[in-house]
């Protein structure tokens, strides 16, 4: 099934599927079975065994749908905050160096809100709101340009040949030709 842009479901087809479970918690209070439920609505004996376990806790309203799971974990107001916080600089977080990274704001949200992020909805947060990632405007004054020619030319020839030849082959055990 492919869901429109911004993922999760539409709210048609999630109420669509309450509507399922709560025709299902009808039939559960008539004393009806599991696999008769499950062929007559055409879903999985799982899913009504799931519902069901549902229903003897909270009944009808635990069959109802709870809203979209895809929704924002840090709130606007929260993210302004946020923003405030990273204005501050990452040494006012106690990091040692003025380099903002998706672990260092993941840090930082968690400190702050209580709430653990991965990093790919961290970095999803913060690219929503007009965040990029940086490149620097200068090469570091650091680089030594002759040893990056050197590993280039001596070391890159080594690394490069050192995988594995692409040989024809089969990974069935039972052809010829395979290990």
């Amino acid at each position: 099934m492919r869901y429109p842009e911004g993922g999760g479901l539409t709210a048609e087809r999630r109420a669509f599927r309450e509507g399922i479970r709560l025709r299902a918690g009808r039939r559960f209070a008539a004393g009806e079975k599991t696999s008769v439920i499950a062929k007559d609505l055409r879903v999985s004996v799982r899913s009504v065994e799931r519902w069901r376990r549902a229903w003897r806790e909270g009944g009808l309203e635990a069959l109802r749908s709870a809203g979209p799971a895809n929704s924002p974990a840090v709130t606007d107001a929260q993210f302004a905050m946020l923003e405030e916080e990273l204005g501050r600089g990452p040494a006012a977080h106690g990091f040692e160096d003025e380099r903002w990274t998706l672990a260092r704001v993941q840090t930082v949200i968690r400190q702050q809100f209580r709430l653990s992020l991965s990093m790919a909805t961290v970095w999803r947060l913060l690219k929503r709101h007009g965040w990029s990632w940086q490149a620097p405007a200068r090469r570091a004054l650091e680089r030594d340009e002759h040893a990056v020619e050197l590993w280039k030319k001596e070391v890159w020839p080594r690394v490069k040949a050192s995988r594995r030849p692409m040989v024809a082959g089969s990974s069935s055990r039972t052809r010829p030709g395979s290990p």
